[in-house]
């Protein structure tokens, strides 16, 4: 069967972000299918609203999906892995950005925003039992992911970890428009 990478857009993103068109491209250049749907109300991402579009978008995982978040891309496939059906299993988890923790949102409107993902906790048992093999990629100056989240998500999910250097969010204004670390982690996972 052919893998089939599902790609998720970060807070107030979009299928179009540059970095993640990049990475379609190769993945299905590589004779993979690579799926990057567009989330909803993306200024407003709603827990529920954003693991339920993943769930129709998902439809029946098995070793050949592999799932690639990107920000609040990697909260939404953690809190849909937590939630899948016992005996599911995924061949694997790529994500870019990811986060447990925060810092330097511009607005107190932005927080409240945030604030049901950063508060509503995440059972890890029930995420790992779904994952042979997680890779989470961090950027040393990112401004938004403080450096403590790397060692949540090595402690947390056991993940292999990358550090960048100078990608900041991983945006285009960041000047990233692909990301090589994160391709050759896609196509690492058998």
């Amino acid at each position: 069967m052919k893998k089939r990478i599902l790609i998720i857009h970060g807070w107030g993103g979009s299928p179009n972000d540059p970095m993640l068109q990049w990475l379609k491209t190769k993945i299905e250049e590589n004779g993979l299918e690579a799926v990057l749907p567009e989330m909803p109300d993306t200024e407003n991402p709603v827990i529920e609203d954003w693991v339920k579009k993943f769930e129709e978008v998902v439809g029946n995982p098995d070793k050949d999906t592999i799932l690639v978040g990107y920000s609040i891309g990697c909260q939404t496939i953690l809190r849909y892995l937590e939630k899948l059906h016992p005996v599911k299993r995924v061949g694997g988890v790529v994500f870019i950005a990811p986060w447990f923790t925060l810092s330097n949102l511009e607005s107190d409107e932005e927080w409240q925003i945030m604030k049901p993902w950063l508060n509503v906790p995440i059972k890890d048992t029930d995420v790992i039992k779904h994952i042979p093999k997680m890779v989470a990629i961090f950027s040393d100056n990112d401004p938004f992911v403080p450096a403590e989240n790397v060692e949540l998500f090595r402690r947390r999910f056991n993940a292999k970890i990358i550090i960048e250097s100078q990608k900041g969010h991983f945006t285009g204004e960041d000047g990233v428009k692909s990301l090589r670390s994160a391709l050759k982690a896609i196509l690492g996972i058998k």
